[in-house]
């Protein structure tokens, strides 16, 4: 059991974000291609340009674009499907986000819990912290994990009342840990595998009630006091039985999201509380005193227990999880498999790009991964990449660095390549003038090559350029800017 060791000071949720990829795969197509599988609704899926740590960024932005101000201490990453083995992946989001040098940028991989776990060691700490959850879940073409899986990011600004506004404030939790093997993929494989489904359900179900009941001793709640619950995991029939085995009132558990989303296994728990705060946000005083239960099941059981603050009344999330669920275009079961490396499809007749250089990308750091240009004091003018002397022959003095990663723009121009390299051809560059100054040639991407058109406005996204000799090259790419609305008439 635990409760919160803030000396006096309320300690929670300071800010959250979720990211949910733009593409969506209707799971009717699959049966009809891999013969077996598939089922209703539908699941977000990440473009080929992007991996765990794009989706980071891309939560992790949306959470710190909402709370001005409040910058994390540290940076916790948790992820089952890292973009490298052997180094810190957290490393490239904290670079994409500008932290600073001192603020550690740490790991944790390797399962679903890890999500929770750095949940749990942040909400029980003395400082601030970002907790990032992302995940691409996937398995063989045909199987319940590719179909029920999804893919997407979330991020948690933990902190105190010191750091800033608490949302939501930590009242305690639990945690049950069980050694069994129900599912489990060996360094190397591409596919879980699953032990025998009721043997899981059973464990799981032990350690739920377990975790469920410690909390709420520790807290002193009762199970008719929580207004609001969610469950999640990645083995659902544990997850509904043990939804129903809560005790409480009817109407308090959550949308799952497994119709529309999936189930994005380490980033699902951020995600589910973030979309439930954002039914509260902005509603003023009615958002207060709501008490939220989190509860993860994962080789064992996490439970968090939360009530909502009057701050919640005033929060104003940009980017709300209903709006991302509402919006989104389909993609081909084909291309998916593609996308996914799943199937081999012929590749440009064209050379692959070279390895790109270590030095050379430590050297434009502020560039590459926090998109910094530079301003000339004098004129004001705007300089993309970044200009080291003014072009009215200056000094190095008189420019000063300017941050353009939030930077929304308008395509003057742009040629449709189909001869570059690409994982997915045609490749879309256009040349975007920026609000407030600034002029670059960049690809687009979450669209396609017939949408965009002379006038598009556009936004800014951490992707990943390509891959040689296993390094990723990672830079910004544009995106179209869209509403709910506009995405749901698109795609309809």
């Amino acid at each position: 059991m635990t409760t919160p060791n803030t000396g006096g000071a309320v300690r929670g949720i300071l800010g959250y974000g979720a990211y949910l990829p733009y593409r969506r795969l209707d799971r009717k197509g699959i049966a009809p291609v891999a013969g077996t599988g598939g089922g209703r609704g539908t699941r977000t899926v990440a473009s080929f340009d992007e991996d765990t740590t794009t989706l980071g960024v891309e939560a992790a932005r949306n959470a710190l674009r909402d709370t001005p101000g409040t910058s994390p201490r540290a940076l916790l990453f948790a992820t089952v499907a890292p973009a490298y083995a052997d180094r810190t992946n957290a490393t490239a989001i904290h670079a994409a986000l500008r932290l600073d040098g001192g603020v550690p940028a740490i790991d944790a991989t390797g399962s679903v819990r890890s999500a929770a776990g750095l949940l749990r060691l942040a909400l029980d700490g003395g400082s601030s912290a970002l907790v990032v959850g992302a995940d691409i879940r996937g398995g063989l073409p045909g199987s319940g994990d590719e179909s029920a899986g999804g893919d997407g990011a979330s991020a948690l600004l933990v902190g105190s009342s010191a750091d800033g506004p608490v949302v939501a404030e930590y009242l305690g939790g639990a945690s049950a840990t069980a050694e069994f093997v129900d599912r489990w993929r060996t360094p190397g494989d591409t596919r879980s595998k699953l032990w025998e489904e009721k043997f899981g359900e059973n464990q799981y179900l032990a350690a739920g009630r377990q975790a469920w009941t410690d909390a709420l001793k520790a807290t002193g709640l009762t199970a008719d006091q929580v207004d609001h619950a969610v469950v999640t995991g990645l083995h659902a029939r544990a997850v509904a039985g043990l939804g129903r085995k809560l005790g409480v009132r009817e109407g308090v558990l959550a949308d799952d999201l497994a119709a529309t989303v999936g189930t994005t296994g380490a980033a699902h728990p951020g995600v589910l509380l973030a979309s439930v705060l954002d039914a509260l946000a902005g509603s003023g005083g009615a958002a207060a005193g709501k008490v939220v239960a989190v509860v993860v099941l994962s080789d064992g059981a996490e439970v968090f227990l939360f009530r909502t603050t009057e701050a919640l009344g005033s929060y104003a999330p940009s980017r709300p999880v209903a709006a991302q669920v509402a919006g989104g275009a389909p993609i081909a079961y084909g291309k998916f498999l593609a996308w996914r490396g799943t199937l081999q499809v012929e590749p440009p007749r064209r050379p692959e790009p070279a390895r790109t250089s270590s030095s050379a990308a430590v050297r434009s750091v502020d560039w590459k991964f926090g998109l910094v240009g530079s301003q000339d004091r004098s004129s004001g003018a705007v300089h993309l990449p970044p200009a080291r002397v003014s072009m009215n022959g200056g000094a190095v003095d008189d420019m000063e660095p300017i941050a353009m990663a939030e930077s929304v723009g308008t395509v003057k121009t742009f040629t449709i390549d189909r001869m570059a390299y690409s994982p997915s051809p045609p490749v879309v560059f256009a040349v975007v003038d920026f609000d407030g100054g600034g002029r670059l040639p960049i690809e687009l991407t979450d669209m396609d090559a017939d949408q965009v058109a002379i006038g598009d406005r556009v936004e800014l996204t951490f992707r990943r350029i390509g891959t040689a000799d296993g390094i990723h090259n990672y830079f910004w790419k544009a995106r179209p800017v869209r509403t709910a609305s506009s995405e749901s008439a698109q795609e309809a």
